[in-house]
């Protein structure tokens, strides 16, 4: 009997070395397949792009509420260090609840940008890159931000065109046409990387800035539920290779994978969305330095901020 419960056991171990042997080869080609697929995506990216990246300052912290801000900027420059940003957001991550948050702030937001006086908030990118922005906006709204991300516009084409060939449907509300390079007619339809950005960026009509912003914060939504779908996540590896040569960010891959995996892990990926100016609390201005502004109650929108990540 001792013996026969030997032998059992003996087989029963060299089972486990077995099992855990071709556990470590699958998880060797999974990992080895998913590096094939995110360098070629890089080099279909770089085939495509001259665009050379521009080592910035950021000094950024981590906030003292808990939240790791990160600032994304988004920006047609192709590598100019002076364009002022097109689109500035923060996501908000919460590592101790899981949670995630998106701000927006509006490019005509007229703020103090240190050094340089009253101008847009956009304005600080063109004087001091992603480092005066991060400076402009714990000033203003007393918030840190850790990292930043500028992302090309033209990254943003290439990422949907390989991520969704059939195109994102999106409802469009309205005729678009003017300084977007596409006309949009309005209903439900799918949008390539070429229409969904014109449809973004629209501002050219009675509600401006305001409808644009609202449009992205949509999209972003569409976005997040889209690409963590059981049907994209496999092309995951290639999208981050296709995207990562449009991208200037000071994030290291482990952080982003590691800030993603409660976002992949989540039934409901919504998330909630703010934009400064909030309604109520700001006026439409012209002056003479800067043109068409948005004077806010600085005090309001800070107060704002807060509440929107303590809920």
């Amino acid at each position: 009997m001792r013996y026969e419960r030997k032998q059992y056991k003996k087989k029963k171990k060299r089972r486990w070395r077995k099992l855990l042997l071709i556990l470590l080869l699958l998880s060797a080609g999974v990992f080895a397949y998913s590096y094939f697929l995110f360098k070629a995506g890089i080099t279909q990216s770089l085939q495509k792009t001259g665009t050379e990246k521009v080592d910035y300052e950021f000094n950024g912290k981590k906030d003292k509420n808990g939240w790791t801000n990160i600032l994304l900027i988004g920006s047609d420059s192709r590598g100019e260090k002076h364009s002022r940003a097109d689109t500035i957001m923060i996501a908000h991550y919460n590592k101790e609840k899981g949670e995630y948050k998106l701000t927006s702030i509006m490019r005509d937001t007229y703020v103090d940008i240190p050094g340089y006086g009253k101008n847009k908030i956009n304005a600080a990118f063109a004087y001091g890159g992603p480092e005066l922005l991060r400076k402009t906006i714990k000033e203003n709204f007393d918030i840190d931000l850790q990292y930043y991300s500028i992302v090309d516009f033209e990254g943003f084409v290439q990422l949907i065109d390989e991520a969704f060939p059939d195109g994102i449907k999106v409802n469009v509300e309205k005729r678009m046409s003017a300084n977007i390079g596409v006309t949009l007619e309005p209903g439900v339809q799918k949008l390539d990387g070429k229409h969904l950005l014109g449809y973004v960026r629209f501002r050219h009509d009675a509600v401006g800035d305001f409808g644009r912003v609202k449009r992205q914060q949509k999209v972003l939504k569409i976005l997040a539920k889209e690409l963590t779908s059981l049907k994209t996540i496999p092309k995951l590896p290639k999208l981050v290779g296709v995207v990562s040569p449009y991208i200037n960010t000071n994030m290291k891959p482990t952080t982003i994978l590691f800030m993603g995996k409660d976002f992949l892990s989540k039934k409901n990926r919504d998330f909630e969305t703010l934009r400064i100016p909030v309604d109520g609390s700001f006026e439409n201005q012209r002056v003479s330095d800067a043109g068409d502004v948005l004077v806010i109650n600085l005090k309001e929108n800070r107060a704002a901020l807060k509440e929107f990540l303590k809920k």
